[in-house]
């Protein structure tokens, strides 16, 4: 089909730069929402506000039989300081979109305007999941499910930027793709005194220091080797003087699996080693264990199809595998409940200084890449009743 994308390229560039310009964390999205909607709205798309939380969704039925597809975008910011030098700068101190989620969102409203647009070319029917607080755990997907963004939906599917792949490739990754991304907190709890009389006290520093290189013995020693684990301690906090053992020290870390049981033996053997540190070291330890996101699979079958549907098309300068992630990332709610997958767009261009990793102060992107993402999924819309 001819979508005549490059007609809409120029107002896709300045949605996600006034989304860019206006950032907002995670659960405080109330700006973006509200203009999510009312640009949705205004193209006549059924819309239905606050779902889950400040979560938007949008349908388009139509014109012929055919499954009903979700597609998802997310929309809040990162707390991070934009120093990037552009006209498109952040306005809002200490918050910036430096994870291409502004991308996100202006892709799939453009692919709205697209699609009513084009309402006869299209058979189902489409959900336009607009989701908030991605960045920030419990997240919204979960919260959006619970209130029913899915109801009726057959496949789900939602893309990420990459500014590791060059503009112009899609990329995909059957299976596991995203970890388990939990987080622990540990309290010691010790006794005090004066540095030079040791023996008078239960050092919680050497305590602390004794679990963190326990913990390092979890994934080398308890983990089968095939399989995938990290146990990260990224915090330790203790002590206010020089001459003074700490009566108490605060970690935290955290953990990263592909498998649940996997995930379940690192937690046990934490607890185990915990134990015998409060023993070995005659203190008390507090581990307070957060599940975060689930581990999100791509499930083989429709993410196989779409790499083949992509390639036959051609509109792709390259389309490959993408190996898997310890990162988080809460679309694996939704592919818990659908099938469908979670690809790749390639926005990395070296020349306008479009290569700083995810999350850094001066993440940007080539606009031009999201044209690609765009047309992946209206490639889905192409082929949506190969999905009966």
């Amino acid at each position: 089909m001819n979508w005549n994308i490059l007609d809409y390229e120029e107002e896709l560039i300045a949605i996600r730069r006034h989304l860019h310009m206006h950032p907002e964390l995670s659960f405080h999205e109330d700006n973006t929402k509200r203009y999510i909607a009312e640009y949705l709205e205004a193209l006549d798309i059924e819309v239905t506000r606050d779902v889950g939380g400040n979560g938007v969704l949008g349908r388009i039925k139509g014109t012929a039989p055919g499954p009903t597809i979700a597609f998802r975008a997310d929309f809040d910011a990162l707390p991070i300081q934009d120093l990037k030098e552009v006209p498109y700068k952040s306005t809002v101190p200490g918050v910036m979109h430096a994870c291409g989620h502004d991308a996100h969102t202006a892709m799939l409203l453009i692919i709205a305007k697209i699609l009513t647009d084009n309402r006869d070319k299209i058979a189902g029917n489409i959900v336009l999941i607009h989701q908030h607080a991605e960045e920030l755990i419990p997240g919204g997907a979960l919260s959006m499910i619970q209130t029913g963004a899915l109801e009726g939906v057959d496949y789900v599917f939602g893309t990420h930027t990459a500014s590791y792949l060059p503009t112009g490739t899609i990329a995909f990754c059957p299976g596991p793709a995203y970890a388990n991304a939990d987080r622990f907190t540990i309290k010691v709890q010790g006794k005090g005194g004066h540095g030079a009389a040791p023996h008078e006290t239960h050092d919680a520093i050497i305590a602390a220091s004794s679990l963190i290189s326990q913990f390092q013995t979890i994934v080398s020693r308890s983990v089968d080797p095939i399989e995938t684990a990290v146990v990260t301690v990224g915090e330790f906090k203790a002590g206010d003087a020089f001459n003074v053992i700490a009566d108490h020290a605060y970690l935290s870390g955290t953990v990263r699996t592909y498998q649940d049981t996997i995930k379940e033996k690192v937690k046990e053997r934490m607890t185990q080693l915990i134990q015998a540190v409060e023993v070995g070291y005659q203190v008390t330890i507090d581990l307070q264990y957060e599940d975060g996101y689930p581990a999100l699979v791509n499930p083989v079958k429709e993410t196989e199809w779409l790499m083949e549907r992509v390639a036959a098309a051609g509109f792709a300068e390259e389309v490959k595998l993408q190996p898997a992630s310890l990162g988080g990332e809460d679309f694996s709610y939704f592919l818990k409940e659908r099938p469908g997958t979670y690809f790749y767009t390639g926005v990395m261009n070296e020349e306008m200084n479009a290569h700083y990793p995810h999350h850094h102060p001066k993440f940007d992107i080539d606009e031009k890449g999201l044209l690609y993402g765009i047309q992946t999924f209206l490639t889905i819309v192409e082929n949506i009743n190969e999905l009966k």
